[in-house]
């Protein structure tokens, strides 16, 4: 479903999950490599060019930190192919997307240092002309949405703008489109755009800015960063690199409903400045203790597994502390990730979506360079049962609009096999005999939340156990039946043209009725294929409008299933009254083409697909 909104979805919520692949074989305690400007300009010059040359990636920067110093910021390649322009470390703005997610959370941090905001507080204190509905006893805090914790449903459709002009001012934005709750907070981590959102509209109500000028005044113009905006459009004077799709069209400038979550444009000399600040206690824009604060673990599902640290997720990686995020967004790739104990910090950023491996492969490069070592011993932990066998799905989802179906397309099965050891998701899981699995530097968990479901959990995203009825192959059989239960309605037309071609004589009266019910039990089955059929050729054709709403024609397609349940209706009660008057085979058919509609019904209903639910 939705090629572009699919791409969107996996790249934030597995949240950095290239880092998640092969790791060195050999065990080795950490260490840490000085990263020089000779060390790092070897490395880079050595790798970058060849794999944007193997994905045809127009360009990249890089700026890498040591200590209190920028060592090493480079651009390879074009900013803008068609006029030639290169890559600038200095100059070319690039979409950081979620990376913009750490300012807010850095923007949150001073304002609990200032005494405005409480990490603990339900965040209905704050708000003003809307509330979080109290679907749980428990509060959502603010430190939930720091975590991803809120247990907010997710969505896609409508997030973007094409104009400044189609921008909701983010309040009205919050408060006209408030997910719906869809489990406990604290319980596990679901990625949520709109919880971090939600997190820096409440600085702008406490210090009383808006989002970009609190940004620019509090973090930008204390650390320099002069060639950084979180302003939409990119303001006159910088120059944002233009950014490429997989195949190679340019990818036009997308506004951002959702400020506080990825707005922000940045050179990646400017993001060396952020990462110097964070290794620094907090230098220029946080005090040594609250940058403590900010740096601490705040959220993991287990122990044994990565979590989060006030915005920050928090991995180990080469047995070394990673904090880190990444952002794709218009084609951009990027990813900031921060090693305290090495006191080194990367930027690198890529400006099309073919290269969203590059990315991985570089990072993952880098760690192994400069902060080697082992995946190193499991973090104990509590004991834990194996995980149960069955199909999972993110639980970063929809479940209240049509987006559910999402649910449904991207679920991963778990196998328990007879060694002990899992598979899940393409790969193979080792039990670490403290009840935790492992793939490399990556870990597996099962969890029993404090809502009766069950979780898988992994250093990047949590699963979420579906229920039999959600699975695909239940839904796959109950498609089939009413599939085959529509294209046999076919025979209605055939038997009807047949009679009237050897005119036989009806009794009218019930005869009649029946035929009616007949006529309008296959039509409501017809227009029920022809529903499914135009959803399949929207769900897997060209999706990028829905960034901006639901189109018109997504729109009308959804009046079918209402016509058909209607003619559906109208069919049962002919079919109740000139029953007695048909013969058996008609009947049975006519059974037929009622539970293939039932099957119909059921499926729609349970994908939220009756009516226009598309907010």
């Amino acid at each position: 479903m939705f090629s572009r909104i699919g791409r969107l979805l996996l790249a934030a919520f597995l949240a950095l999950g290239v880092l998640a692949v092969a790791r060195p074989a050999a065990a080795a305690p950490p260490s840490c490599v000085p990263a020089t400007a000779a060390s790092a300009a070897d490395y880079f010059n050595r790798t970058v060019p060849g794999k944007l040359a193997r994905d045809d990636v127009p360009g990249a920067v890089v700026s890498v930190v040591s200590g209190t110093q920028t060592v090493f910021t480079r651009g390879y390649g074009e900013s803008d192919v068609a006029g030639g322009v290169p890559m600038s470390a200095d100059e070319s703005l690039v979409r950081i997307a979620s990376i913009t997610k750490l300012f807010t959370a850095t923007a949150v941090m001073q304002q609990v240092e200032a005494g405005r905001l409480d990490l603990d507080a339900d965040v209905n204190t704050y708000l003003k002309t809307f509330r979080i509905p109290r679907t749980y006893p428990e509060p959502v805090r603010l430190r939930d949405l720091l975590n991803h914790t809120a247990g907010f449903e997710d969505r896609i459709i409508g997030t973007g703008a094409r104009t400044a002009e189609d921008v909701v001012p983010l309040g009205e934005y919050l408060a006209d489109n408030v997910p719906a709750r869809i489990r406990p907070p604290g319980v596990v981590s679901a990625y949520s755009n709109y919880g971090a959102a939600l997190a820096g509209y409440l600085v702008t109500l406490v210090s009383g800015e808006p989002y970009d000028r609190y940004i620019q005044r509090h973090i930008l113009t204390p650390l320099a960063m002069a060639h950084t905006t979180a302003s939409e459009p990119v303001p006159r004077g910088l120059k944002l690199a233009r950014s490429y799709g997989d195949d190679g069209d340019v990818v036009p400038f997308t506004f951002d409903q959702l400020t506080p979550d990825g707005a922000i444009s940045a050179t990646a000399s400017d993001m060396a400045r952020f990462a110097i600040a964070h290794l620094n206690q907090g230098r220029g824009i946080l005090s040594p203790a609250t940058t403590a604060t900010m740096h601490t673990r705040s959220f993991s599902a287990d122990p044994r597994l990565g979590g989060y640290a006030h915005g920050f997720i928090d991995r180990t990686v080469n047995g070394h502390r990673v904090l880190m995020h990444d952002g794709s967004w218009e084609g951009f790739g990027s990813a900031l990730l921060l090693v305290p104990d090495c006191r080194v910090a990367v930027f690198f950023s890529l400006n099309s979506s073919a290269g969203f491996e590059v990315l991985g492969e570089v990072v993952e490069g880098f760690l192994d360079r400069f902060a080697p070592g082992s995946a190193g011993p499991s973090t104990s932990g509590p004991r834990a049962e194996p995980p149960q066998a069955g199909f999972y799905a993110p639980t970063r989802r929809n479940a209240s609009g049509v987006e559910k179906l999402l649910t449904l397309l991207g679920p991963a099965r778990l196998r328990v096999e007879s060694d002990g050891t899992l598979r899940f998701r393409n790969k193979t899981w080792t039990p670490s005999g403290d009840g935790s699995y492992r793939n490399e530097d990556d870990h597996l968990v099962a969890v029993s939340g404090s809502d009766g479901v069950r979780y898988v959990g992994t250093d990047g995203p949590t699963f979420e156990l579906l229920g039999r009825t959600q699975t695909l192959p239940f839904n796959l059989g109950v498609l089939l039946v009413f599939a085959v239960a529509a294209l046999s309605a076919l025979v209605v037309p055939i038997v009807g043209g047949y009679r009237l071609a050897r005119r036989r004589a009806a009794r009218p009266g019930t005869r009649r009725t029946w035929r009616v019910s007949r006529g309008l039990a296959a039509s409501a089955a017809l227009l029920g294929l022809a529903f499914l059929i135009g959803l399949a050729a929207s769900l897997f054709g060209d999706t990028s409008a829905y960034l901006y709403g639901a189109p018109l024609s997504f729109r009308l397609l959804f009046c079918l299933p209402l016509v058909a349940f209607a003619l559906a209706a109208g069919a049962v009660g002919c079919t109740v009254v000139g029953w007695r008057g048909a013969g058996v085979l008609s009947r049975v058919h006519q059974v037929v083409l009622l539970v293939g509609i039932g099957a119909l019904t059921w499926f729609c209903w349970q994908w939220n697909l009756i009516g226009w639910q598309f907010a």
